[in-house]
């Protein structure tokens, strides 16, 4: 301005928002039954703060018995797919999950499943 040398100085601040997913219901409890029959339930994985696509892994515990033999007795399905996805209004769209156990062993278990996405959170 007026043939001067200009100095501007812009300061920017801003927070930085780590993408969340949270459950509905927040916690599961599979109901008793007897052996060799599947017990269900289903949730719901709310992703929040997702700017892009990502996918969501599953890491399922294995279950080691009494005589040191391992089994698998969860699955999961995700009728509509693992993919977290934007939607136009800027929020991500829900996931719908499926759990499966059963196992022809007695057994309980306290224990956690655990969801990742692609940049391991």
């Amino acid at each position: 301005l007026n043939d001067g040398p200009s100095h501007y100085k812009i300061t920017l601040t801003g927070t930085v928002k780590s993408p969340k997913i949270n459950f509905d219901p927040p916690f599961l409890m599979l109901m008793p039954v007897p052996l060799d029959v599947t017990t269900k339930a289903t949730f719901s994985i709310i992703p929040r703060g997702y700017l892009r696509q990502s996918q969501i892994q599953v890491e399922i515990p294995d279950l080691e018995l009494e005589d040191g033999a391992r089994i698998y007795p969860f699955s999961l399905q995700f009728p509509d797919g693992k993919d977290i996805v934007l939607l136009s209004d800027g929020t991500n769209k829900q996931l719908i999950c499926h759990i499966n156990f059963r196992s022809a062993t007695p057994m309980s278990f306290l224990g956690n499943i655990f969801f990742i996405d692609e940049e391991e959170n």
